[in-house]
């Protein structure tokens, strides 16, 4: 598949699990999620809620749908991102989810947010998320989470009860966070009609999101009562921008971005744009001097610094690429996803211990990049740490739903660890994920 051998390194496949409705698969990207944290911290804010604590994350899917797994993890679809004409009603789907989490909604489901995070239990959750928005619920994840028929079928759809008072909560952090409302109505707008539809014929937010008239009335009547509409924030504008432009880049054909590329009126992100289109063409003349010309007017942008790595690294220019990965590292320490780029430039460039030691400190920020799992287990094993190699090898194995094996190279790592040590102990995590799921069968 086209897109995902461009996806390589920053916009990274991260999760595909195996289901008979269909696979989830996450895109990774430091530069669009961090893009979705600024559009989200005011509404998280005025949820009460800690915007360092609730990750917002794209899953690769054109169909429309949003949905949280616990209370620090919201997920959404990139064909809603694509589908959205403003921040405010993408600021809306975030204000919506963020009250699913704020009003307790999630209390009835049985993963909670310590397993739903854990390797296997993240696969399991996503797996159970795609049979809900699917409108199935009969594949082997379901079974592994102890749930069966209508309770697999209802695990991520809310209540009309629950949706009505989500609406009434988002709409007041979007008030509070001096959003326009009328996002919500735009976004409505969108969805209605739906309830008219048979199940199997409804967007997959309709099936998640019980869709009603009187939800519609309601959300309209809450925008009207906001009076004049808020200043646009140019900030929410510019991020907006900046999310929807790059991950439009890399899903939509070459062609399509460069024609398209300035119609936001940011001079940065039109670059960014005609960047990885040049890239998709293997122009790196071009790309290079694309973002190149984007880096000029934002020099200490991390982001930019990291797609500059990713086009040099996926264009065989190694060293070039540990250069462009160290400076955004230099300028974000502390992002996962870009500790990950730069210990794989390392790992591709033979300087094994400094690779291990980024690696090691992106998967200590986020365990859930099946890359990062397996880039560490190559350089433990090129360094003769055999046991660790086979632990990252089984969570690897775990997150994408491949249990089986998961479970052979978990106990291959509990012969070789030391009894008792926090590898060891990752070891039977997974392996007793693995003897669950066997038993349910």
């Amino acid at each position: 598949m086209q897109l995902l051998r461009f996806l390589a390194i920053s916009l990274i496949l991260v999760l595909s699990v195996a289901a008979p409705a269909r696979a989830i698969t996450l895109l990774r990207d430091p530069d669009i999620e961090y893009a979705l944290r600024e559009l989200a911290t005011p509404i998280l804010r005025a949820a009460g809620l800690s915007a360092n604590r609730v990750d917002i994350l794209v899953i690769d899917d054109p169909n429309l749908n949003a949905f949280v797994i616990d209370s620090e993890s919201m997920f959404i679809h990139s064909g809603l991102i694509l589908r959205m004409r403003t921040p405010a009603m993408l600021q809306s789907v975030i204000a919506h989810e963020a009250a699913h989490i704020a009003n307790g909604h999630l209390m009835r489901r049985p993963i909670n947010a310590r397993n739903a995070r854990t390797a296997a239990g993240l696969g399991t959750a996503l797996a159970i998320a795609a049979g809900a928005a699917a409108g199935s619920g009969e594949f082997a994840a379901g079974a592994a989470a102890g749930l069966q028929g209508a309770a697999m079928r209802s695990f991520f759809s809310h209540t009309r009860a629950e949706e009505n008072a989500a609406d009434q909560s988002g709409m007041r952090f979007m008030k509070g966070a001096g959003v326009d409302l009328n996002g919500s109505v735009e976004v409505m707008d969108i969805f209605r009609g739906q309830e008219a539809l048979s199940v199997t014929r409804q967007d997959a937010y309709a099936r998640t999101h019980p869709l009603s008239r009187d939800r519609y009335r309601l959300v309209r009547q809450l925008a009207g009562a906001q009076g004049a509409p808020p200043a646009p924030d140019p900030q929410a504008n510019y991020w907006f921008a900046r999310a929807k432009g790059k991950l439009s880049a890399f899903q939509r054909s070459p062609k399509w971005t460069l024609t398209r590329a300035g119609e936001s009126g940011f001079e940065d992100v039109k670059l960014m744009r005609q960047a990885v289109a040049y890239h998709r063409q293997s122009d790196l003349r071009r790309a290079l001097g694309a973002i190149d010309g984007a880096i000029a007017r934002r020099p200490k942008d991390p982001y930019l610094h990291e797609l500059r790595g990713q086009i040099l690294m996926e264009s065989r220019q190694i060293k070039p690429a540990v250069a462009a990965y160290a400076r955004a590292t230099n300028l974000a320490p502390n992002n996962p996803l870009i500790l990950g780029s730069y210990g794989r430039a390392l790992l591709a460039n033979g300087q094994l211990a400094k690779a291990q030691q980024f690696l090691d400190k992106s998967r200590a920020r986020d365990g859930r990049d099946p890359r990062v799992m397996r880039d560490l287990a190559v350089t433990y094993a090129k360094q003769g740490n055999n046991g660790m190699a086979s632990v990252l090898t089984a969570e690897r194995y775990a997150m994408i739903g491949r249990l089986k094996d998961a479970k052979i190279h978990a106990q291959r790592a509990t012969d070789l660890l030391p009894r008792g040590s926090a590898a060891w102990q990752r070891a039977q995590d997974v392996l007793s994920a693995a003897q669950d799921a066997e038993k349910r069968r």
